[in-house]
């Protein structure tokens, strides 16, 4: 008998079908140890000894292998092919030699990169050893990450209360988020004007070019800076002549993008399908680890934690015989492409890029096994694999030239048009260049002014960023690992750092603390060069050029220098150095530009951070209790809070009465008077009946309505008012099950209802204008049940007693939630990542936890 371990039952499940009854495969469940969480479980005084803890829940499964092993004669061990897989096989390993068991047994490592009979028995018959570097590399950054959390995360729970963890990676992700919103706020927009001239010929034809040289000088983005310079410019050129003088055309080569790699799949996705990190890699491991098609359960795509960006001389040689099989010789190109100087900044893992296990199952073929989203994305990698084994696409790209008759001012058209598809036979274009339009037939010759267009423009600030640009980012400055990516996002958002805003990262006031802080007391371990330098350190173990205690003793000696030095530092201490920090991006400015922290309540208090273990940071004056003075901690939220110090009248509402903008504590809300001899009722489904529940008066007759989150003040006019109080609204009938799609807005932002299906909506502008189809879309692809804003993900039903398992948002940062029970996530762990298997362990721990706790108090009241 052989035994092979991998980590997933589902991964087990399949690999068992295809290697038959001389193998039992079992799955370790994810990582059977790992650091307990308290003082002490990595010993800088000890070569940083690991103290490794079992988890209850795995006890279980442990129990398995062990029972196995015993009757095994060979141990193979499957885990992952990275090195987190790599990390399993060694603890397992590990565990098995502690137990004596691996005596006179052979051990052996095997790895798969696509879950495919072939791929299984090819892996099988190729054995290796543990690669004991890539293990020594996960030691150190696992050491890493718990001496950070470890030793920083209290300092900010005594300094900045309410405060939640600060990570070794989350917290540079949140700096770049940060940066980029003092960038906004510190913007200081920029006027300029551009001038374009639409001339015809003596055929009437007519052609739109823009000016590139006026009077011999070269016009740039600012050559017209306001509306005197612009009118001035239209004047001399209105009395010029103008030709034809030069009509070009070149072929240009448009050529595909390689395969996905882990990060460029996360982006991707999130700019086509609008799937987080976190959600992509989800659907990614399922499609990996395998689909039951036609009674067999089948692995669709490669190994999706990647940085790999070549494809296996097999799967090349297939895809060029499908491409020409599919589409004809002129698709396939003279010889097969390479991305192999297309790597990222830490590649070092050696699999191959993200391709489907077989071209010849196109998505189509397979949509009928798949779920809405599984199929999306598998769509997606397919697509994106065969493209970048296709001919360029060629466009033929035309420009014409109009010059002055003093040759002094020149205008330029350009356009393009398709020649030749290419590989967009395959992968569609979601964006095309401003210039691919068709130009018209013209020749040389003179054309007459029909109308010169000027056109008014400012300066942008920076755009805030989004999952897929805040991985981009991450990636190019070397911070982080792809595979990580989705977590980083993760614990940002569920901790309560950021929040996102229409699909854009937003720092909240309490992130924003949290980042100064880091900046100003620990700046060394948030600068982004140390962090990618420590990167390339913890990949140079990997190929034996570092050894791992040397790194970690490097990194500990100045860091816990750092640490002792914060702990001597008081509270309002603390505060002070911040205040000085953020400066102008919280206080306002003088007339002379000096930082003013004058109260302008009560004239002689200084306003000051102050910080408050539910509401997080806040400015606050130094008078108080006297001067109860307080504001946001943002300019531009306390800006909005003073727009609206007084309601602000809005128009009529439908029933003739007043509305109006008001400001509260949970933020701008309408209101408006009710008519008292209307009763309002609210149609209710239940159980196929419809009922009319009455809604209860409130107080004074008064109808308050929010304004959702990531709707600008400004925005607010009578229109959207109205729009507004209409809700709820019926959108129209679901032609799938004959119900009322409902459009709402929430607590938590607007949504739709159906039935038991609800969706949001994560673009709030988009509330506005959703049409129906666009509604029967998102109610189909969304799951049956209650939509709450407090759950993070639905982990299904508990396997004893079928009870929903839930991952939850709380105050104090996610749980899970299992009956009565609440079990804390670790801070290491991502929310939306955790699956059944490792919130049973949770559930587990909080039981002993709990039944322990028990146990003292009975024993006191029996001593008492």
């Amino acid at each position: 008998m052989n035994l092979v371990v991998v980590e997933s039952p589902a991964k087990a499940k399949t690999i068992n079908k295809y290697l038959g009854d001389d193998y039992i495969v079992l799955a370790s469940y994810g990582h059977i140890r790992d650091l307990p969480s308290k003082n002490g479980s990595v010993d800088p005084e000890n070569n940083f000894k690991m103290e490794w803890e079992v988890d209850s829940f795995s006890k279980k499964y442990l129990k398995e292998i062990t029972d196995a092993a015993k009757i095994s004669s060979k141990i193979i061990l499957a885990t992952d092919p990275d090195r987190e897989g790599e990390a399993i096989a060694w603890h397992v390993k590990e565990y098995l030699n502690e137990k004596k068991l691996i005596k006179d047994k052979h051990v052996e490592r095997v790895v798969f990169n696509e879950i495919t009979k072939k791929a299984v028995i090819h892996g099988i018959e190729n054995p290796r050893q543990i690669e004991p570097l890539l293990v020594d590399a996960y030691m150190a950054r696992r050491a890493l990450d718990y001496l950070v959390g470890f030793n920083i995360s209290p300092i900010l729970w005594t300094k900045l209360p309410g405060s939640k963890s600060a990570g070794r990676v989350q917290s540079v992700a949140l700096k770049l988020i940060t940066e980029r919103e003092h960038e906004i706020e510190l913007f200081d927009p920029k006027e300029f004007w551009t001038l374009s001239v639409q001339f015809n010929d003596n055929d009437k034809n007519s052609i739109l070019a823009s000016i590139s040289q006026l009077n011999d000088k070269k016009i740039e983005k600012f050559s017209f800076k306001n509306k005197a310079e612009i009118d001035k410019a239209m004047e001399e050129v209105k009395f010029k002549k103008f030709n034809i003088n030069d009509i070009s055309s070149k072929i240009v080569n448009r050529n595909p993008s390689g395969p996905f790699t882990t990060s460029t799949l996360q982006q991707v996705s999130s700019g086509r399908l609008g799937f987080g990190a976190s959600r992509t890699m989800q659907i990614a491991q399922k499609l990996y680890q395998g689909i039951e098609i036609d009674g067999e359960t089948i692995g669709l795509i490669t190994y999706m934690r990647t940085d790999g960006t070549n494809l296996s001389t097999d799967a090349i040689d297939t895809f060029r015989k499908f491409i020409k099989d599919e589409f004809g010789d002129e698709y396939v190109p003279d010889n097969a492409a390479s991305y192999s100087g297309k790597k990222a900044k830490n590649a070092q893992e050696a699999h191959e890029a993200i391709r489907p296990t077989d071209i010849m199952r196109a998505p189509g073929t397979v949509k009928k096994y798949l779920s809405p989203d599984q199929h999306k994305l598998y769509d997606l990698i397919w697509s994106r694999a065969l493209s970048s084994q296709m001919k360029p696409a060629q466009f033929d790209r035309n420009t014409i030239t109009i010059t002055s008759e003093d040759n002094g001012t020149i205008c330029k058209a350009s356009g393009s048009v398709i020649r030749f598809d290419g590989f967009l036979r395959v992968m569609k274009d979601t964006k095309k260049d401003d210039d691919e339009d068709i130009l018209p037939e013209m020749k040389k010759g003179p054309v007459n002014i029909e109308a010169l267009l000027d056109e008014q423009h400012f300066t942008q600030p920076p755009p805030r960023y989004s999952e897929a640009s805040l991985v981009k980012k991450l990636e190019e400055l070397g911070i982080g690992r792809p595979s990580t990516y989705a977590s980083i996002i993760s614990v940002i958002s569920t901790r309560g750092y950021a929040e996102a805003i229409n699909k854009r990262f937003h720092p909240t006031d309490r992130g924003k603390l949290i980042s100064a802080f880091l900046e100003k007391l620990f700046s060394k371990y948030v600068d982004y060069n140390f962090t990618a330098s420590l990167e390339n350190q913890l990949d140079d173990i990997t190929t034996g050029k570092e050894g791992w205690i040397k790194v970690l003793e490097l990194f500990w000696k100045d860091f816990n220098q750092n640490v002792s030095d914060v702990k001597e530092k008081r509270t309002r201490e603390v505060l002070d150095l911040l205040n000085d920090s953020l400066g102008s991006l919280i206080f306002e400015r003088d007339k002379d530009g000096n930082i003013n922290r004058q109260c302008k309540l009560c004239d002689s208090g200084s306003l000051s951070l102050k910080n408050s273990f539910r509401g997080g940071a806040f400015i606050g004056c130094s008078n108080y209790p006297d001067c109860k003075f307080t504001r946001p901690l943002s300019k531009a939220k306390a800006a909005a809070q003073s727009q609206l110090a007084e309601p602000k009248f809005i128009g009529k509402h439908e029933n003739g009465n007043d509305m109006y903008l008001k400001n509260g504590r949970f933020g701008p809300y309408l209101q408006y008077e009710k008519i008292d001899e209307v009763k309002e009722e609210v149609v209710v489904e239940v159980k196929n009946k419809t009922k009319k529940k009455k809604v209860k008066k409130e107080d004074n007759n008064l109808r308050n309505i929010s304004i959702p989150k990531g709707i600008t003040l400004d925005s607010v006019d009578l229109d959207r008012a109205k729009f507004l109080c209409s809700l709820p609204k019926i959108l129209g009938i679901n032609p799938e099950n004959q119900k009322n799609i409902i459009l709402n807005s929430g607590r938590f932002g607007p949504y739709l209802k159906c039935e038991n299906k609800s969706a949001r909506i994560e673009n709030v502008e988009e509330i506005f204008s959703i049409g129906l189809n666009r509604a029967i879309t998102l109610i189909a692809e969304a799951k049956p049940g209650r939509m709450s804003a407090s759950i993070i993900k639905d982990l299904g039903e508990h396997p004893e007693d079928k009870k929903p398992v839930r991952v939850m948002k709380g105050q104090y940062g996610p749980y899970i939630k299992y009956k009565s029970l609440n079990a804390t996530i670790p801070e290491e762990k991502d929310p939306l990542e955790l699956n059944m298997e490792e919130a049973l362990i949770l559930i587990e721990k909080r039981k002993e936890y709990d039944k322990s706790k028990k146990n003292k108090q009975s024993k006191k009241k029996k001593k008492k």
